[in-house]
């Protein structure tokens, strides 16, 4: 290889280390949504071909008519993919703090005629929801943009059935990646256990359940 060419190619790497590490500095201890302007440049061809939308809910476990919690739908396109995954019988509740989200997430859903997703404005450490309402719950690069993540989990342990599933997937370069194991031990410190780890150190999905018995269901809930 050209000298020049392997000075530039490891010049790029060293960048992209750097930067990362300064961004990671950066949310640790600032922590925010990420912007509804950004949701579309993280949607790419890339990432849909190691996430690909119709398998991710298989990943997480989700299965036909189910009642699902998703948080932090991004560009919705794993939202509408889940939604197909549950099918007519099932239903999709989706959480964002921001407004401008859901709102582009109403957009898709209607260009795409799905009638089984709703969009909930709401705090994920005070979620508007029943104990027991769901049968799963799921995020994808999200948790580690939540403050406080230990105290979210508890309040997904409460809204969600047993035996049902919480579920994670995570991917480099997001600089808000958690390490598997340190999402073990958050969910462990609210009493669930790991079902499955899918994956490498780069990207992985990591599936927790929650033990007991389902009390109510959001099931019969009307659409906005």
């Amino acid at each position: 290889m050209n000298p020049t060419i392997t000075w530039i190619f490891f010049g790029i790497i060293l960048f992209i280390l750097i930067f990362q590490a300064i961004i990671r500095i950066i949310r640790r201890y600032y922590k925010f949504p990420i912007p509804a302007f950004m949701v579309n440049l993280i949607d790419n061809p890339v990432r849909r071909k190691i996430q690909p939308p119709l398998e991710m809910p298989i990943r997480h476990g989700i299965k036909p008519e189910m009642t699902v919690l998703e948080i932090g739908p991004g560009s919705g396109v794993y939202t509408v993919g889940t939604a197909r995954r549950v099918g007519t019988e099932g239903i999709i509740f989706t959480v964002d703090i921001e407004l401008k989200i859901l709102k582009q997430l109403k957009h898709r859903v209607r260009a795409e005629n799905i009638t089984n997703i709703d969009g909930i404005v709401a705090n994920v450490h005070h979620l508007p929801f029943m104990t027991g309402a769901f049968d799963a719950i799921y995020m994808i690069a999200v948790i580690g943009e939540i403050p406080g993540p230990e105290k979210a989990l508890q309040e997904f342990y409460r809204v969600l059935a047993p035996p049902g599933t919480l579920a994670f997937s995570e991917l480099l370069p997001d600089p808000d990646y958690p390490l598997a194991r340190t999402l073990t031990k958050w969910a462990a410190q609210a009493n669930f256990r790991l079902r499955v780890k899918l994956g490498n150190f780069f990207g992985y999905t990591s599936v927790f359940e929650k033990g007991k018995t389902k009390t109510r269901s959001l099931r019969d809930s009307k659409l906005g």
